[in-house]
């Protein structure tokens, strides 16, 4: 069955992100539906699957990573309006196999790719 796993490494400490917010939709269109939200713990990554085997299915979806409160509590925020805030990162999921969707954070740029 599959799934999906995330986390966050902050490479410009180079540490792992705690504390960031992620929220997970499902897309279709232009419609999107919340269908989980979780936390990032002390290793960067959250204490479950976002996106469980029961809830599992193809489709097009988006994790928006909630960034800018990290960056401020952190004092790597800049000045506002941030230049990261909300980090939104669409994919899709064509197949029942575990899907890992990293995000490496820093305070001016980042970057994704499908994980192990």
């Amino acid at each position: 069955m599959g799934y999906l796993t995330t986390h966050v490494l902050d490479t410009a400490q180079g540490t792992p992100a705690e504390g960031i917010a992620i929220a997970l939709y499902r897309v279709s269109g232009n419609s999107h539906r919340k269908i989980a939200e979780a936390v990032t713990n002390a290793d960067g990554r959250t204490d479950a699957p976002i996106l469980p085997e029961r809830g599992f299915k193809p489709g097009t979806y988006e994790l928006v990573f909630f960034a800018g409160d990290y960056l401020r509590s952190t004092g790597q925020a800049g000045a506002e309006p941030m230049f990261l805030d909300q980090i939104p990162i669409r994919f899709g999921l064509s197949e029942d196999a575990h899907y890992h969707v990293p995000l490496l954070l820093s305070p001016y740029g980042y970057s994704t790719y499908r994980g192990s």
